[in-house]
């Protein structure tokens, strides 16, 4: 319950103007600013530095543009442009060619059929270039749709091709079973929305045992998934179905965001498994940042100390 409420919270606090104008001017600070531990900056050059420094310690990444609920056909499009950029500019930097987008960045709350003639024009020279690109999962009002759409696209040859589901969500059982009859990649996330709990766990321990549930169905399912959590026990417990069922280290990875938990990633790492840092950048950071708050109280202990170094 004690999650439920931190998300509540912070889900209210990224709605706040003057938050987000405070947040605009300090946060990025390239000396101070208090969301640097967790945004790799506010352009794909500033991405670029930080994720050699990622592949050097022998780590995995993806690429993530924070950006979402666009509302106009011209931002989408804006999006887009900004997308097939991006990708230009990975090819060129030599970094691993993988990325993550949002639906609604690409127009969704428009127009379905806009959302995804812009999806497809970033896959034309995404597929072309050799990345992968993993469709993220947003608040459950778009569960349903993000899966239709990522179905659409697996059957016309898309398949370099991944999508995400959120094991909070009651549906979520349901949804493994259906991507994995795909074929497709599934990573796997708790959830960071505030959802209701007619849709939602709202108890740690109902989410927590619903995500090994999921994990081990996943596992099975030999689909390489991506198991994308900071929980230490649920990475124990990830390990250790793996060794009972004889599986390699190589049928699947783990996936952290960046900033948090280096010395897991670390570790993990070390013992031989794949281990993949998320690294989000781009100016519409603010509701991705006060997400990770509201997920992780413990970070909140960081940022404090950031703002009073700032303003001492």
């Amino acid at each position: 319950m004690l999650e439920a409420t931190s998300r509540t919270v912070f889900y209210s606090l990224a709605q706040v103007n003057w938050l987000q104008h405070y947040a605009s001017q300090y946060g990025m600070a390239r000396d101070r600013g208090f969301a640097r531990r967790f945004i790799a900056g506010e352009s794909i050059d500033d991405a670029v530095q930080e994720v050699r420094a990622v592949s050097s310690r022998g780590l995995l990444l993806t690429l993530d543009y924070l950006g979402e609920s666009v509302s106009t056909s011209e931002a989408a499009a804006e999006a887009t442009r900004d997308y097939i950029r991006i990708l230009d500019a990975v090819v060129q930097s030599g970094v691993e060619r993988n990325i993550s987008l949002k639906l609604t960045q690409l127009g969704l709350d428009v127009d379905r059929a806009t959302c995804i003639d812009n999806l497809r024009r970033i896959l034309q020279p995404a597929e072309a270039a050799g990345f992968f690109v993993r469709i993220d999962m947003e608040g459950s009002q778009y569960t349903e749709v993000t899966l239709q759409i990522f179905e659409t696209l697996w059957r016309q040859g898309h398949r370099s091709l991944g999508v995400v589901l959120q094991s909070y969500l009651t549906r979520t059982d349901g949804d493994v079973a259906r991507v994995l009859a795909l074929g497709a990649r599934v990573r796997l996330v708790k959830g960071a929305y505030n959802e209701p709990r007619e849709v939602a766990y709202r108890e740690k321990a109902e989410v927590d045992a619903a995500y090994v549930r999921q994990m081990k169905a996943l596992l099975d399912g030999n689909a390489y998934p991506a198991i994308a959590t900071h929980d230490v026990d649920i990475i124990a417990a990830t390990k250790q179905y793996a060794v009972e069922k004889g599986y390699a280290q190589d049928r699947f990875e783990f996936q952290m965001l960046y900033g948090i938990r280096r010395d897991l990633q670390a570790s993990l790492h070390q013992e031989g498994y794949r281990v993949r840092v998320y690294v989000p950048f781009g100016q519409q950071w603010f509701p991705y940042f006060m997400r990770r708050l509201g997920e992780r109280p413990a970070n909140i202990w960081f940022v404090m100390r950031s703002v009073l170094s700032e303003r001492g």
